[in-house]
């Protein structure tokens, strides 16, 4: 059958039909564990009993009234976020996209409030990715998203992770803020140093700048903090959150100091579906899962055991593992393999796992992962390492 959808996506030959928690059933009945949690997003696994209810019990209620109208649900989830973030105000949306444009728009909104127009530019770095539209693939810089859309939108300058001097020079009377990820995910599951993330809050603080940044894959307990920058211990001014907030639910998240959305005024900004109710009430609910006592500590947790345990399978396995990347359960297989072989290698071992940038596999399982489904996984990734060094010794034969 010919398909009637646009093919943007090289997609694997299998259609789910049901999950729970981190296991996924294809049609015909084949069981899948899941590590790639719909790419960050089934934070809570499948089919979590609150995050169900919670819709269900919305979905016969109120689905849709927009935002010309107060949205309590919506009230509730902004004052959660604020209470337990460095944040003063909270814009939702629908997508980790919409969230990172919020940002940009804010950054320049505000040097553009204090009289200052002309300081719209932000520095971003190389291997970022920020989305996928005209603005984010300009502020990702990377030319296979940008390449046949026309002119690069203006504004954004790429400067390398880590190289201070570079940045240094990179800034001008025209910049307005940093934009970055403290781990980037589709650029390879990289760490940004805690000391990095430190001295780039006192280069903002130096020159003026705001520090926007982007969370959308790291956060909501993604590495076993609330968000990834906690761990270096500064505060940016702006932060989007997206893929995991919504447990599954399309919903993203701009999280701004009150100083820094200074400009962001009735009518500036806006949106159709973003903080509707029905994303409300399941945001809610994740976070009633998410910042319960203990489990941030179970991420910690996982996150060891199974970093643990990939450095044994890397130590089975050095022709075909050659690093492991990551915090808590973002982590990363740096392979001397292809990885988009690894990860069908994977697959037919029943395990899902996600590529990305620099040649590495990402392993993006659900928070709620138990010890067992850390050895099923490391049983079918060992499984997977198998197959794929016993063709590399094949061929050099």
């Amino acid at each position: 059958m010919t398909s009637a959808l646009l093919p943007t996506y090289a997609r694997a030959p299998i259609a789910f039909e049901r999950g729970e928690g981190a296991w996924l059933e294809a049609r015909g009945g084949a069981r899948y564990l899941d590590f790639g949690a719909g790419i960050a997003v089934n934070a809570l696994g499948h089919a979590h009993p609150h995050l169900v209810a919670a819709l269900t019990e919305q979905a016969q209620k109120l689905w849709h009234t927009s935002n010309l109208f107060e949205i309590p649900e919506g009230e509730r989830l902004g004052r959660r976020l604020v209470d337990a973030t460095f944040a003063d105000v909270a814009f939702f949306a629908n997508s980790g996209a919409e969230a990172n444009e919020a940002a940009i728009k804010m950054a320049r909104k505000y040097h553009a409030a204090a009289g200052h127009p002309e300081r719209f530019r932000i520095i971003t770095f190389e291997g970022a990715f920020h989305g996928r539209t005209l603005a984010t693939i300009a502020a990702g810089g990377q030319a296979k998203y940008i390449e046949g859309f026309g002119p690069k939108v203006d504004g954004f300058d790429q400067v390398p992770t880590g190289d201070f001097a570079a940045l240094e020079a990179a800034i001008t009377p025209e910049t307005a803020a940093l934009m970055i990820e403290p781990i980037q995910g589709e650029g390879g599951v990289r760490v940004i140093p805690h000391e990095d993330l430190r001295r780039l809050r006192a280069l903002c603080d130096a020159h003026g700048l705001l520090l926007i940044m982007d969370e959308v894959q790291t956060g909501v307990g993604r590495t076993g903090r609330l968000f990834a920058h906690e761990w270096s211990g500064i505060t940016p001014d702006i932060m989007s959150a997206a893929k995991g907030i919504g447990g599954g639910f399309p919903l993203g998240v701009c999280l701004a100091t009150a100083e820094a959305a200074r400009g962001m005024v009735a009518g500036s900004h806006g949106t159709t579906f973003g903080g509707n109710p029905l994303a409300m009430a399941v945001g809610n609910a994740v976070l009633d899962v998410v910042l319960a006592d203990g489990f941030l500590d179970h991420v910690q947790r996982m996150g060891l055991i199974l970093k643990q345990r990939l450095a044994a399978l890397q130590d089975r396995h050095p022709g075909v593992i050659a690093d492991i990347r990551g915090e808590g359960l973002m982590l990363g297989l740096k392979l001397n393999v292809l990885n988009t072989a690894f990860a069908a290698a994977a697959r037919d071992a029943h395990l899902l796992v996600v590529p990305a940038g620099d040649n590495v596999v990402r392993l993006l399982p659900p928070l709620i992962i138990t010890d067992s489904d850390v050895a099923e996984a490391v049983t079918r990734l060992d499984a997977a390492a198998g197959r794929l060094g016993t063709h590399l010794r094949g061929a050099a034969e």
